[in-house]
Order: C-alpha cells, then sequence, then structure tokens
C-alpha cells in the first residue's frame, strides 16, 4: 500500500480489489458482476457529460451501447473513512459507444460505500483531460 492510501489497509485491500472486479465486467460486459458492484442509488457520470442511474448503465451495457475494449485504470489514492471509500485516479480507455470508436483520457473519481455483502460503486465521475488550448 502506498503512502497516499488512507485507512484500514485491509478495507484499501478490498476496495482496490472491488475496482478491479468491476473494470473486469465492464470489459467482459458480466452483468451479473457488474450489477452486484453498483449500489442501487448509483449516480454513473460518463466524460460526454451524460448521468446515469444504475438500471440506465446497465441497460447499456447489456444492450452493447457502451462496448469496451481496453481499460486501464491505475489508482493514485484510496481514502476509507467510516463505511465509505474515495477512489482517485484516472481512467483510459478503448471503446465503442453506439456504435462509434472512442478513446477516452479521463481523472477518475469513484466513491465506494460498504454493504453486507461488500463494497459497492455509489458515485463515478470522469475528468476528461484533453489538450489545454494555448492562450491567444
Amino acid at each position: 500500500m502506498g503512502e497516499d492510501h488512507v485507512g484500514d489497509p485491509e478495507d484499501v485491500r478490498a476496495v482496490l480489489a472491488a475496482e478491479d472486479r468491476r473494470y473486469r465486467a465492464m470489459l467482459d460486459a458480466d452483468l451479473p458482476t457488474l450489477d452486484a458492484s453498483c449500489a442501487a442509488e448509483l449516480s454513473y457520470a460518463h466524460s460526454s457529460g451524460v448521468r446515469d442511474t444504475k438500471d440506465q448503465y446497465l441497460a447499456k451495457v447489456r444492450s452493447g451501447y457502451y462496448l469496451y475494449r481496453r481499460i486501464d485504470h491505475p489508482v493514485e489514492r484510496v481514502a476509507v473513512v467510516g463505511d465509505s471509500a474515495v477512489v482517485v485516479g484516472r481512467m483510459t480507455a478503448d471503446l465503442d459507444v453506439d456504435g462509434r470508436p472512442r478513446t477516452i483520457d479521463n481523472l477518475a473519481l469513484a466513491v465506494w460505500t460498504r454493504t453486507p455483502g461488500g463494497w459497492q460503486l455509489l458515485a463515478f465521475a470522469p475528468t476528461p483531460l484533453a489538450p489545454t488550448p494555448l492562450p491567444a
């Protein structure tokens, strides 16, 4: 565990494992695992600015609207406070969105909540990294 990880090391490991499971499920279009990984109250934002509920997001993955081909998700920091965890990192991916190929490069903020069944994703918010225009 890096020094940027805050909280009980066992909780930090469990949250990181939950992150890995969720991203693997996205790549595999593994709906049962993705469903189990997400809280009912999920707010899932996309780099396009669209925000989905859990049901909306799962329906889009199920239909192939989002087809993930590659995802990298390095983590910079995990903070576990009580029954919540915040994961700060990055998400780069190649995917098809409604049949159109896209490559995304985002800063990523994921909020997890502890449940009796394990950690579940409560919110995801990306910030697209775009080339900064030079001042005129």
